[in-house]
């Protein structure tokens, strides 16, 4: 993924979502600059979008749902997203499909 800014952190990779909340359906559609966009059906209320991007996340890279974590931006569209447990290549090849 040419533009997805990917960063190996100690406890596996971080990187950014831009969140588009009450989406009609939960997707990855791909990116947006240098983050990766994702669209969730919640809304952005007491944390619920945050936690459908986590829950897309975790199914889409085959992770349990506690090593995907929000960093930063818990408030804003564009948020810092932490993966236990995955190095870049590994994220990198199960996101190719998405661009």
């Amino acid at each position: 993924m040419a533009g997805l800014k990917i960063a190996n952190t100690e406890v596996g990779v971080a990187f950014d979502v831009k969140v588009v909340p009450n989406s009609r359906a939960d997707a990855i559609v791909g990116l947006l600059g240098d983050a990766l966009k994702v669209k969730v059906a919640a809304p952005p209320e007491a944390g619920r979008a945050n936690r459908a991007v986590c829950d897309l996340l975790a199914a889409t890279l085959g992770v349990p749902r506690a090593a995907v974590t929000v960093v930063a931006g818990p408030t804003s569209p564009r948020k810092r997203i932490v993966v236990a447990g995955l190095d870049a290549a590994a994220l990198q090849t199960k996101l190719d499909a998405f661009t």
